[in-house]
């Protein structure tokens, strides 16, 4: 029985929207112009930030980050960032006993502002606070220290195949794919992601009945 959930962040909880607009507009070039890159070298194996060293080949990326924080653009995190159903599922799966972590490869100031939304959730962390990220299997190493759980009985739930899927898998860790965001949706029907999931997900809140509680 699953007795700890592990959640992904982007665009398993949160939705991305703003945070690759507020990149765009710093770097004035139109939203939708990075919103294309980064699907185009995500699609292609690549790290997201490599988008932006398209846009802007010196640019580095963590100088630019910090610039944006000193000039008062830095990240921002409420509400309207939620997926509706989180609330609610995670809300449910605490009241029914199952231990809800959020753990995501954010900063460190994301986690401040996640944690500022008081979610129904025990424990809110990011690789930014670990100083190691998925899919490093470091990063899953602390997953599990957090779960307070045996693998087995820890579920990973996350929308990107390389990042969540594969790697919570390779750590002996349940699974679910959530078709949500475009890697949700991009590679909803991909054998070898299919092949390594427990479950395939369109939503949170199908959660308490999938695990058996």
């Amino acid at each position: 029985m699953i007795q700890t959930i592990v959640f992904d962040v982007g665009e398993t909880l949160t939705k991305d929207d703003r945070y690759w607009a507020s990149w765009a507009d710093w770097l004035q070039v139109p939203r939708h112009t990075v919103s294309a890159l980064v699907g185009a070298v995500v699609a292609r194996g690549g790290d997201s930030a490599d988008a932006l060293r398209l846009i802007s080949p010196d640019m580095d990326v963590a100088s630019a980050y910090h610039a944006r924080e000193a000039a008062g653009r830095g990240e921002h995190l409420d509400e309207s960032d939620l997926y509706p159903d989180v609330r609610p599922a995670l809300g449910s799966l605490q009241r029914i006993g199952v231990r809800v972590i959020v753990a995501g490869n954010q900063t460190a100031r994301a986690a401040e502002l996640l944690r500022d939304l008081d979610l129904p959730a025990d424990l809110v962390v990011t690789s930014g606070d670990w100083g190691v990220a998925k899919p490093d299997p470091a990063f899953y190493a602390r997953v599990l220290e957090v779960a307070q759980a045996a693998p087995a009985e820890t579920l990973y739930v996350g929308d990107h195949p390389a990042h969540d899927v594969f790697p919570a898998r390779q750590a002996g860790l349940r699974t679910a794919h959530v078709r949500r965001g475009p890697w949700g949706h991009f590679w909803a029907d991909d054998q070898a992601v299919l092949d390594a999931v427990d479950w395939q997900i369109d939503g949170l809140i199908a959660l308490p009945a999938l695990i058996g509680h």
